[in-house]
């Protein structure tokens, strides 16, 4: 069964122990140009990486730290939803987290 938490601690303590590192998708790095340089500005849609997985497609996922990772999280006003024996998750907004928890399993942030 699924479980779905905000907490820090949690989050990592259970991506860890599969193998996850925290990740952004590179095309969605926000980008400032200038004087001839790009440097990033923002991380862009999170996500958590598990690349000894078998059936592992991350050529588009780029490792970043953790505190960066829970920054978006928070800004985003992200939950995960995930389950504890394997590797299934999902970064929901914590409206529908909260819809979820009192009953509706079709919600969805649009």
């Amino acid at each position: 069964m699924a479980k779905t938490t905000t907490d820090h601690d949690e989050i990592r303590r259970w991506a860890e122990s599969h193998g996850g590192k925290p990740a952004v998708v590179r095309s969605t790095h926000d980008e400032a140009h200038g004087g001839g340089k790009s440097r990033k500005t923002g991380v862009g849609l999170l996500r958590l990486m598990f690349p000894k997985a078998r059936q592992s497609d991350h050529g588009e996922l780029e490792e970043i730290d953790w505190n960066e990772f829970f920054r978006q999280f928070e800004d985003s006003k992200l939950a995960l939803l995930y389950e504890e024996g394997s590797n299934f998750n999902k970064l929901i907004g914590r409206d529908t987290a909260e819809k979820r928890e009192h009953g509706d399993h079709k919600a969805a942030r649009h």
